[in-house]
């Protein structure tokens, strides 16, 4: 078998796969341990980190996560009966709303990013490849 890229690169490629599967073990489990889903986790993140705001509307929530809009419909109001997020009115369009975090959303996050952010500098996560 002849190898046409370098060793090093599908060591570094599988290394980096592994890396990210930890991560999103640890994540999934962060999340579960302060006692809302992985889901619910990447639902808040996406909605504080989206850029140049701190809200966001479902089809936007839904095409950050890639999932449907009915899903993400239904991943919100969980979210909402379990008092992590709200719905208000989108001033810029009337037929949509903003998804915005609770303050017990903004804790959870706190805390999880807090975690997240030493995981990643314990794993090294954000080495790069040099050749």
């Amino acid at each position: 078998m002849s190898i046409i890229l370098p060793k090093d690169l599908y060591v570094f490629l599988s290394e980096y796969r592994y890396q990210l599967r930890k991560f999103i073990n640890f994540s999934e489990s962060a999340a579960k341990d302060l006692g809302i889903t992985p889901q619910q986790h990447q639902l808040l993140l996406t909605i504080i980190g989206f850029p140049e705001k701190d809200s966001a509307t479902p089809r936007e929530i839904s095409e950050r996560l890639m999932i449907t809009h009915h899903a993400c419909v239904e991943l919100i109001d969980r979210s909402e009966k379990q008092g992590l997020v709200y719905r208000k009115p989108n001033p810029e369009d009337g037929r949509s709303v903003l998804v915005e975090l609770s303050n017990l959303g903004m804790e959870k996050m706190e805390k999880l990013s807090k975690i997240h952010i030493e995981e990643i500098k314990r794993i090294k996560f954000l080495r790069e490849y040099e050749s």
